[in-house]
């Protein structure tokens, strides 16, 4: 077969969640404010599909720079190279 290729390849365990986190999280984790400059744990909500950065940078710190829309604009760094992301809430945790 040949392999298939998409945002969510080879991630069966990564973006799964345990048993016991099963279900609606509360909505507390949505209100959640960042402003820029805080520090941030990229740990995805595999629940939500909707502003997921891709899986490489799953489990990165970020620094937040500015807000667009209900996401925000977080900044990583990946190797000896400095990246820009757009995630939702939902997928980030504070430091």
């Amino acid at each position: 077969m040949p392999q298939t290729s998409g945002r969510r390849i080879k991630t069966r365990s990564l973006l799964r969640k345990k048993v016991r986190e099963r279900g609606i999280k509360p909505p507390s984790y949505l209100l959640q404010d960042y402003r820029p400059g805080d520090r941030v744990v990229l740990k995805y909500d595999p629940s939500v599909h909707k502003g997921m950065p891709h899986r490489r940078f799953y489990g990165k710190i970020g620094t937040v720079i500015g807000k667009r829309g209900r996401a925000y604009i977080i900044k990583v760094v990946d190797g000896d190279k400095t990246k820009t992301l757009i995630a939702r809430p939902e997928h980030l945790k504070r430091l």
